[in-house]
This record gives structure tokens, C-alpha cells and sequence, in this order.
């Protein structure tokens, strides 16, 4: 007999139903509850730990015997981070840092101007005004917090030159140098740091890659060598003012705000590691005008007993007997990889003038002078080693010339650099405009620690340069690619702002002094002899003012030619 559900059987079942998907109902709105307020309480934790400043524990641990920490802050307004600073208001003193805000109408040249008078001794140039906080006001900081503004420019296409930008960067600086006192440099150890803020980086110039801590996107953590800073905030805000008298004898103030490893003193005899270094890529055409460059430092420092290295990057253009040429000469020599300027045409002359900044790769040396191998040394200028990175004579218009600067290597530098080769595009697609770029703040030396065989005057002929000069660039064609007779800028009209006869006679008279084995590096080649006699030809018949194609050659080179 099949079976039947009752009536009551089927009320049952359908009471027990209802009764199980009532608790169902009661455990799935507890667990929605749950999850609820878990939800909201962990959202609390969440926006409560996000309040707090992301370096903030970073450095917190550096003072943890601190009642508090003591901030500044500038270019912030402090309720701007009134929710960040609420999460560590407990373990911090939090000081708005005062200054005016430099004048709006002043630009970039006014602060780097092409020219000034560094002759005159009476009334010295003078930088604009450019305002810092009362110093004495914010003693005893323990961190500097700045956001950077800008500026006109992304780096990523063009250095950054704006007035109010530095001056941020510089209030940072002397507020960090400045905590913890001039007297306290040589033996307080306390920690003292700056953290930066925002989208927009510091200026590299002054704060170096080597103290940085930590960098993420929205901001980097420095702990600067203070002595280093302060040598750098002793420097004029700008180009405007030739850099202090540090290097004159008796002022040698400056070594006081090195680096232990820099300052000499009885406890370290060794002092720094110093270099003149020149750099030769892509062909010989330079070897001569590297052993005369040589020649012309030693004979310059010929009385000087402090060791400083020569030391030549050279890549694989120069071959084997140029190198042991090079070495007789006095040059260290090391072997590199050149690098191709990414802005300069296929076949210009500034191609591979990248490879100038592997000096920044020469680690070893607290400091270095770049020079030219188209330089001569005249005078001794070991004390331009005082100077801080990048510290250079002028050019033109806000730049300064490369072709002697005082450099501080770095590695992490020639990274930095290495990864804006791609983005920031020089003025000349080479080096030159490359570094100024990068180097928007630079300090000036004067003009005559890299004179530039250049004469623009209207009506200057005779072209004499001045007898106290501490070296000659020589621009135009090379001394060593002419005869020695006189200046083959001459014979080329386009070239006669660089022609000098009494500059190509001092060249020659340093290469006098050269070793007899070593002037055969210097000797003509067919091609350049050819050259010469064109031009020469042109310039008689094209009947030249200044009558040079009349002299008579008599250089002992045109009869020998290295081919």
C-alpha cells in the first residue's frame, strides 16, 4: 500500500522549516553585522595609520630618547597636514619655519648674468636679495620638512630654473647646517634630517644622492653631511658673485667645512685624494694636446711637494703607442666605454662627448679638476681644489664653460645623470649643455682660471691675451694641428675671433720643454698640412687684412709627417 503524508505530518515538517530558515536568516544577518563593523573598525585602524607621514618612522627611530622630535617646516602651511601630524602629534614639536619670499620680479639672470665686473675691487658685485629665515630663531631642529615647488619646467625635458625654487632649497640647507651650530660640526653627532615632500624633487646640486636615505614617490629622506652643506651654503646664492677667497694664502678658510676625510690636520696627514683629469675618446687627434696639457700642470706645480694625481680616461680609439706616449707624459691611465650624446647629429664633433661624464665615476678621488685637453696650465691652480661641486668659470648667457670645473665623484651622481641623458635636451647636444642642465646652480671662478682664446671686440686686431691668465683654452683649430709659425685661425675668416698669435706662442714655448721622444706625438700629419696649405692659399687670395698668409713657414714639422 503506498504511503500517505497525514495532514499533521505535513504541518510538522513545514513548522520545523520555517523555525530552521528563521535561524538561517538570524546567523546570515549576524554574520552581515559582523562583517560590518569589523569593516568599520578596520577602516578606522586603516585611515588612522595612513595619517601618519610615511617617513616619519623612518627616522623616528634615531630619537627615541627624545621627549619629542622637533620639525620645521617649510613652504607647508601646518594645517595642510593637520591630519597626518594629528597620528604623531604626541611625539612632535611642530615649528613653521618664517622667511619672505624672494622678489617675483627677479629671474634666473639676475642671479647667474652672463657678465660682471670681477675686476674691480672696490665696489665687488653683488648677488640680489635672497631672503632667509632669522636663523637664530629655529636652533636645536632635529628635521627640516620642505615641499619644492617646481618650477616653469619639468626636469624631464630642461633644468629647472626658478629663483623661488632655490631659494627653498637653500633655506633648507642653512636651517639644517645652522640647528646644530658652526661650533658643533667637529663633534656633535646628533642626527639631523631632511625630508622633502610633494611631486617635485630637490635640487641635486645641493643635496647630494650620496646622503640620501630613501626616496619613494611623493618623498625623499636625506641625512646630509653638514660640513659638506655648510661648505656649499658659504658659496654665493648665484653666478652673480665671483666665488670667496677661499684658495688665497692665509684665507684657507674653506677646510674647516670639509669632510674629515678632505681637512688636513695633525690627526690626518694623508689629506684628500685629489686628480686633474682629461678624458680622450673616439680618435689621436688630442694625444698631443693631452701630453702638452701634462707638461704644462707639472711645470706649473713644479715646486709643490702635496701628490696629485693625473689620470686620463681614454677609450679604445687610442691605441698602444699613444698610451705609453700618454704615460711617459705623467697621465694615469684608465680605460672606458665612451658614451654617445642621444641629441647630437650622426657625425658632429660633440658625438661621443658624453663619455666626459665617466669623471663622475672616479670614486676613488674626493675631488677632481676637469680640464680640457685643449688647455694649458700657466699658472698653479691647486687651490681651486677648495671650491665645492660644481664650481666653474662663465660662458655665455646663465651657462657656465665645462671645459674646467671642480667635481665631486659619485656614482650614485653618474647614475642620476645617466638616467636623464634620454630626456633633458642640451642646448648644443653635448656635454656642456648637458651639465648645465643638470648643474642649473653653479658658483663662479673667475674668468681668468679658464680663459677662452676668443676676441670679440670690434676693432681689437691684435688679439693679445693677458699676461696674469691662469690657463689658456685654445678654441679654433689647435696649436699642434698648424704649423708653430703663427695662428692658422687666421687664415679662416669665420675662425678669427680665436686667432692669437701670442697664445699660440706660449703653447709652443711649453712644448719646447717636452721631452724630445714625446714632441713626435705632436708631429704633422699629411692631411693637416694639406688643410693648412688650402686655407693658407685661400687667404692670399682672398687679399686678408691681417696679411699672415705672407709669413714665411719655417717650422722644422712640414718636412715630417706622422701619417
Amino acid at each position: 500500500m503506498p504511503f500517505k503524508f497525514s495532514s499533521h505530518s505535513n504541518s510538522l515538517s513545514h513548522s520545523i522549516l520555517k523555525r530552521r530558515n528563521f535561524y538561517v536568516f538570524l546567523i546570515l544577518i549576524s554574520l552581515l553585522i559582523f562583517m560590518f563593523v569589523f569593516s568599520l573598525n578596520y577602516q578606522r585602524f586603516d585611515v588612522h595609520e595612513n595619517t601618519k607621514p610615511s617617513w616619519f618612522e623612518f627616522i623616528a627611530q634615531d630619537f627615541h630618547s627624545k621627549a619629542k622630535i622637533k620639525i620645521g617646516l617649510v613652504n607647508i602651511i601646518p594645517r595642510s597636514m593637520d591630519e597626518k601630524l594629528d597620528a604623531i602629534r604626541s611625539r612632535v614639536n611642530i615649528v613653521p619655519i618664517h622667511f619672505d619670499h624672494v622678489d617675483e620680479n627677479l629671474k634666473w639672470n639676475d642671479f647667474f648674468p652672463e657678465w660682471i665686473d670681477e675686476e674691480d675691487k672696490v665696489n665687488k658685485p653683488k648677488c640680489p636679495n635672497m631672503p632667509m629665515p632669522t636663523l637664530k630663531n629655529y636652533k636645536d631642529l632635529d628635521v627640516v620638512v620642505a615641499k619644492v615647488p617646481c618650477g616653469e619646467r619639468s626636469m624631464e625635458e630642461k633644468g629647472v630654473r626658478d629663483v623661488f625654487r632655490l631659494q627653498v632649497n637653500l633655506v633648507v640647507a642653512n636651517l639644517a647646517v645652522e640647528a646644530k651650530g658652526l661650533e658643533k660640526l667637529e663633534s656633535d653627532h646628533r642626527n639631523m634630517y631632511v625630508v622633502f615632500v610633494g611631486s617635485c624633487s630637490p635640487m641635486v646640486e645641493i643635496f647630494r644622492c650620496d646622503d640620501l636615505l630613501m626616496h619613494q614617490s611623493d618623498f625623499w629622506v636625506y641625512k646630509p653631511d653638514l660640513k659638506r652643506l655648510k661648505h656649499k651654503i658659504l658659496m654665493p646664492v648665484g653666478s652673480c658673485q665671483i666665488s670667496p677667497g677661499y684658495a688665497e694664502t692665509g684665507k684657507e678658510t674653506w677646510m674647516s667645512y670639509l669632510p674629515q676625510s678632505l681637512g688636513k690636520n695633525k690627526s690626518n696627514v694623508q689629506g684628500p685624494k685629489l686628480a686633474y683629469v682629461t678624458v680622450l675618446h673616439s680618435s689621436e687627434e688630442y694625444v698631443c694636446g693631452a701630453i702638452t696639457l701634462a707638461q704644462s700642470i707639472l711645470l706649473s706645480r713644479k715646486s709643490m711637494f702635496e701628490p696629485i694625481d693625473l689620470v686620463l680616461l681614454a677609450d679604445d680609439s687610442i691605441g698602444a703607442e699613444s698610451t705609453r706616449g700618454l704615460r711617459t707624459a705623467g697621465w694615469k691611465i684608465r680605460r672606458i666605454q665612451r658614451i654617445k650624446s642621444p641629441f647630437a647629429k650622426e657625425k658632429a664633433y660633440n658625438r661621443w662627448n658624453y663619455s666626459k661624464l665617466r669623471i663622475w665615476q672616479l670614486t676613488e678621488y674626493d675631488k677632481i679638476i676637469f680640464i680640457d685637453s685643449d688647455l694649458l696650465v700657466l699658472k698653479n691652480i691647486d687651490s681651486f681644489f677648495a671650491y665645492p661641486q660644481l664650481s666653474a668659470a662663465p660662458n655665455e648667457d646663465v651657462m657656465f664653460n665645462s671645459g674646467l670645473t671642480v667635481v665631486e665623484p659619485s656614482q650614485c651622481m653618474f647614475e642620476y645623470m645617466m638616467n636623464k641623458t634620454s630626456k633633458v635636451k642640451p642646448y648644443n647636444g653635448g656635454d656642456q649643455g648637458f651639465v648645465n642642465e643638470v648643474f642649473t646652480w653653479w658658483h663662479r671662478l673667475p674668468s681668468k682660471i679658464n680663459y677662452m682664446k676668443s676676441f670679440k671686440k670690434i676693432g681689437d686686431n691684435k688679439h693679445q691675451i693677458q699676461e696674469d691668465v691662469y690657463t689658456i683654452h685654445y678654441l679654433g683649430l689647435k696649436p699642434w694641428m698648424c704649423y708653430r709659425d703663427y695662428d692658422c685661425n687666421w687664415d679662416l675668416q669665420d675662425h678669427y675671433v680665436y686667432a692669437s698669435d701670442s697664445a699660440n706662442e706660449v703653447w709652443w714655448k711649453v712644448y719646447d720643454t717636452i721631452p724630445t721622444h714625446l714632441q713626435s706625438y705632436c708631429a704633422m700629419t699629411r692631411k693637416s698640412n694639406e688643410n693648412f696649405v688650402w686655407n693658407r692659399k685661400l687667404a692670399r687670395n682672398a687679399s686678408l687684412s691681417d696679411q699672415h698668409w705672407r709669413i714665411e713657414v719655417k717650422d722644422a714639422r712640414k718636412m715630417k709627417y706622422l701619417d
